[in-house]
């Protein structure tokens, strides 16, 4: 099949994404069988065409077999190989008309293939798990798989009553049929397809936080015998919400939840609206207070305001990093300073042949982006002062909630609430491979009494 026009790829990952069009809603409707690992899907897509007419346009889908496809209820030629579902309708799609497509597929889903090892779908020994960023999403559901590309969700799925199934979003019902249940949520805020996230386990549900003080519904689901740790872990997670948002704005979802898995995950996986997390993240001593805070701002940083392409990625994570300094910073613990100087000696022992502005593909996840990413903010707090630093954070969740983002939109977004100009800032920790020197801050922000000191219990 040839184009019709000139299509402009991700620089990172060229296959993934078609940028001629957009969805702006999916219904997914899964049947899932966790001893045989069959997964029989429909998926309904209302989409927009971009500002040319379509001749063809491609979705992201793994290797299934693949049951039928209409698009505006007609039958369209297509050619499904390499994880590219490349569809011809029969008419060409005007430019901006919406149209639908439905796909019927089926099959035993397993991870695709990254630079990072297998991704997406991951059977575990009894349920399974989705941890798809950057590009794993193909592994489980067709989509137009580029961040950029944000849609609301309507998710059904169907497995034996024995089991649990968690999904970003809101709960809609769960209705058992016989041995099987269905449950349904809804995701009405625009979500990137790697964000969208799932669990199938044997969990119980513990509720951490309500429509209190921090506002939120919070969520956990855990397994029975993790309870115990799990409640002193996750216990300053409201905390953590209530600080978030009073230093971000308003949380961007309904709801958040937690799934803490029966087997060990190498790192917490972000989804829109909720997190996973693996056994080991779990041992009572809140060993892993960071990557709680780390994965809760991650739901501004990243799933609320995401990256247009995967060469800002700097902006997710290095926002994540910082709010792990902050909260350990207004929670009695190490002050941002200190964390931004533990973090600026690890750095200047490492090769410095990184540039956060455009890592390149293979180091997107590397540890030094992490870091530096947080030193750039600890950076703009130095120049800009307290009060315009916070606020220019909170505006920058707020303006650009539901959207995306690029390191330039950053720049220009800090300019309007800095007193001078911040060029060299940004050229020295953004653009510039070398480590700049450590920069001072003044007094930190005063602790908050509220908040139950790190060696309490879980309350």
């Amino acid at each position: 099949m040839s184009g019709q026009q000139k299509v402009e790829a991700d620089p990172y990952f060229p296959d993934n994404g078609d940028p001629r069009y957009r969805v702006h809603r999916y219904e997914l409707t899964l049947d899932y069988r966790p001893g045989p690992n069959r997964l029989a899907g429909t998926a309904r897509l209302n989409a927009i065409a971009g500002r040319a007419p379509l001749t063809e346009f491609q979705l992201n889908l793994a290797d299934f077999r693949i049951g039928r496809i209409r698009v505006d209820g007609r039958a369209p030629h297509y050619v499904h190989r390499g994880g590219r579902l490349r569809i011809r309708p029969q008419k060409p799609i005007r430019a901006g008309a919406a149209f639908t497509v439905e796909v019927h597929w089926s099959g035993n889903p397993k991870p695709v293939g990254s630079p990072w090892g297998e991704i997406g779908w991951e059977e575990l020994e009894d349920g399974a798990l989705v941890a798809s960023q950057p590009v794993g999403a193909p592994s489980w559901y067709p989509c137009n798989d580029r961040p950029a590309d944000k849609a609301s969700y309507h998710i059904s799925v169907t497995t034996p009553s024995t089991y649990s199934v968690v999904a970003g979003g809101r709960l809609l019902t769960r209705t058992t049929k016989a041995s099987t249940t269905t449950w349904v949520y809804e995701q009405p805020a625009p979500t990137s397809s790697y964000l969208v996230g799932l669990s199938i386990g044997r969990y119980q549900t513990v509720l951490l936080g309500d429509a209190g003080d921090a506002g939120v519904p919070q969520y956990g689901h855990v397994p029975a015998r993790l309870l115990p740790q799990f409640s002193r872990d996750f216990a300053r997670q409201p905390a953590m919400m209530e600080l978030f948002q009073e230093l971000f704005g308003p949380y961007p979802f309904g709801e958040y939840a937690v799934v803490v898995t029966e087997e060990e995950l190498d790192v917490p996986v972000e989804a829109q609206g909720l997190s996973l997390f693996g056994a080991n993240h779990v041992d009572g001593a809140r060993g892993s207070e960071r990557l709680v805070a780390h994965e809760l701002a991650h739901q501004w940083f990243g799933n609320s305001v995401s990256v247009a392409d995967w060469r800002h990625i700097w902006l997710n994570e290095g926002f994540a990093k910082y709010a792990e300094w902050l909260w350990s910073e207004r929670s009695g613990g190490s002050t941002a300073a200190q964390l931004a100087a533990v973090a600026h000696r690890k750095l200047s022992l490492l090769p410095q042949d990184l540039r956060l502005s455009d890592p390149g593909r293979k180091r997107m996840f590397d540890d030094r982006l992490y870091e530096r990413g947080g030193l750039v903010l600890h950076a703009l707090r130095c120049a800009m002062g307290e009060e315009a630093f916070h606020r220019m954070l909170r505006g920058w969740a707020g303006v650009h909630r539901g959207g995306v983002v690029t390191t330039g939109a950053f720049t220009t977004h800090v300019a309007r609430f800095a007193s001078r100009p911040l060029d060299d800032v940004f050229t020295a920790w953004v653009e510039e491979a070398a480590l700049p020197p450590l920069p001072s801050l003044g007094p930190p922000m005063p602790s908050r009494p509220s908040y139950p000191p790190s060696n309490a219990g879980s309350g």
